[in-house]
């Protein structure tokens, strides 16, 4: 077994992929390829994996992503069209769009690619970093003045400790005590909650300790698994969420791959902003004869 090799835990079942991280002696530092979760186990408990696509865990979870991404398509399309006033509501657009802008700082560079083209995709103005959890305070307290976001980012990996299981204790978790700091960070930089939304967390994370610190969105109220694409759904979803508007908790919830024991939040105002004129539509109208 070496670093980078795809593997599964045989007394799991073989139910999740994982990436080996790291390899001290007879254990291995495990991430997983789907879900944001931080795991280490014995060498001998591991299996080589040729061809993920076969394992039925794998192939749920690409499922449900393509899914949630067909839903973030979907609801970019129809987005503010609503709430626009009526002399701007018509099919040639004579407005501009202002998405919410993201800061996302990432644990895992795959995870921070495939998130980065998720918000490029659809449009999303959005930065990102890759770093350890365990730097992410200080890359945060150095980015969010120059990118100054609408909306943070703090995700990664994490796991609740075998050996320490009281969900009431930080210690008892792999990065918690790091997406915490982050989130004191972010407020000492911005207080107000509907000035500058965060989402935090990965999975099993200490939901309530987040959301305590000042997160307005975090994982894992059940302790369970979340999808990588999960934190990249709420904030989507708070940049195109108009700025008069309150972010449907429920609504945005319950369209995460993990609902409702994966993530929670409390009520936060959108970040989305529409203005005029549009200059692309007002170049089209010059009559330059």
């Amino acid at each position: 077994m070496k670093q980078g090799e795809l593997v599964v835990r045989k007394s799991y079942g073989g139910d999740m992929l994982f990436r080996i991280d790291a390899v001290f002696d007879k254990m291995a530092v495990l991430r997983g390829t789907d879900y944001r979760l931080l795991a280490d186990s014995p060498i001998d408990d591991l299996q080589s994996v040729r061809n993920p696509d076969e394992l039925g865990g794998t192939k749920r979870a690409r499922i449900q992503a393509t899914e949630s991404l067909k839903r973030m398509r979907e609801e970019r399309a129809n987005i503010g069209l609503s709430q626009l006033p009526h002399f701007l509501n018509t099919d040639r657009r004579p407005y501009f769009e202002m998405p919410g802008k993201v800061l996302h700082l990432d644990g895992d560079p795959n995870y921070l690619q495939k998130s980065l083209a998720v918000y490029h995709q659809l449009r999303v103005p959005a930065e990102g970093a890759h770093c350890h959890e365990s730097q992410m305070p200080q890359v945060l307290m150095r980015l969010l003045p120059k990118v100054r976001p609408d909306i943070v980012v703090v995700t990664g990996h994490d796991g609740v400790l075998k050996q320490r299981e009281d969900w009431h204790k930080l210690t008892s978790y792999k990065n918690s005590v790091n997406f915490l700091h982050s989130v004191h960070v972010a407020r000492e930089y911005e207080k107000h909650k509907d000035s500058l939304v965060v989402v935090a967390g990965a999975c099993q994370s200490h939901f309530e300790a987040l959301l305590g610190a000042g997160a307005n969105f975090a994982s894992s109220p059940g302790r369970i698994m979340i999808h990588a694409l999960d934190p990249v759904y709420v904030a989507v979803r708070a940049a195109f969420t108009p700025f008069r508007e309150t972010i449907n908790i429920e609504d945005v919830i319950a369209h995460t791959i993990s609902g409702m024991q994966g993530v929670g939040g409390i009520e936060t105002m959108g970040r989305y902003r529409i203005g005029v004129p549009n200059l692309k539509s007002l170049t089209s109208n010059v009559d330059v004869g």
